[in-house]
């Protein structure tokens, strides 16, 4: 089902294609590959996915050493624990692309690479290292695809909405994540990325907008706003606004 190696790639330009499923990882120097007019340029950070039948050019500088792993996917029965194992790493291949590698699965890139060096005739543990680097490099595509659902899941009106509805009460961020159907830490997480703000920051921005157009636009006294607009105090209004806006409610009430 899997093979493993370490090789080097030509300097001159090759082009091939096979009948499986193929990782190039960068160990050492720089290499190109085109696949199916996808380029790739690998160095010790990244690492190029190559589906089965996918034409492929490839050439390497002088230094250049590749980790290259192969899947295959007619090999493994039906019924084998092995088809299992494919199964969960077929959509690695849906298409050519660069992976780029995060600190963790580069050190384990590199501890591989290592190993294939030290022991190169133990086939056995080529593949099992080869497959772990298969297995990791398929949990990050799947954390990465969970994280872009996700975001879906973060609408800033939604929440703005929420928060003018419940305006009055104290609202955590335990209550936008429910909103959200997200734990809190992958909300906290979710929500900065598409916002670039906290969730923190965004409902005190939603409370202070409301408060300036309450100020701005009715008689209300501060303390009827501050109450309104979920402040636990005339001062803890005015000292946000001061801070955040720059401008007193008095001043804001004036230039009104």
């Amino acid at each position: 089902m899997l093979d493993a190696r370490l090789l080097k790639l030509p300097t001159a330009s090759h082009q091939h294609r096979h009948e499986h499923h193929q990782i190039v990882v960068g160990v050492r120097g720089e290499a190109d590959l085109n696949v199916d007019g996808t380029g790739s340029h690998l160095d010790t950070w990244r690492a190029c996915l190559v589906p089965t039948q996918a034409r492929h050019d490839y050439c390497g500088d002088l230094q250049n050493h590749v980790l290259v792993i192969n899947l295959d996917p007619f090999i493994p029965p039906l019924a084998s624990p092995e088809h299992a194992d494919y199964e969960k790493l077929a959509p690695l291949f849906e298409k050519p692309r660069t992976f780029v590698l995060d600190n963790k699965l580069q050190n384990l890139v590199q501890f591989v690479a290592g190993e294939f060096d030290r022991s190169p005739g133990n086939e056995g543990m080529k593949r099992h290292l080869g497959a772990s680097i298969l297995h990791c490099m398929a949990e990050r595509l799947n954390e990465d695809r969970d994280m872009r659902a996700n975001r879906h899941a973060i609408s800033p009106d939604t929440l703005r909405r929420y928060i003018m509805e419940n305006l009055q009460r104290k609202i955590t961020v335990n209550d936008l994540a429910g909103v959200a159907c997200l734990s809190v830490s992958r909300f906290h997480e979710m929500f900065r990325d598409v916002t670039g703000i906290t969730p923190h920051q965004f409902l005190l921005q939603t409370r202070l907008d409301q408060a300036v157009q309450l100020l701005a636009g009715t008689t209300l006294t501060i303390s009827e706003v501050s109450f309104r607009t979920g402040f636990s105090s005339q001062s803890a209004l005015t000292n946000a606004l001061r801070k955040y806006k720059g401008i007193t409610p008095s001043r804001l009430r004036s230039a009104a």
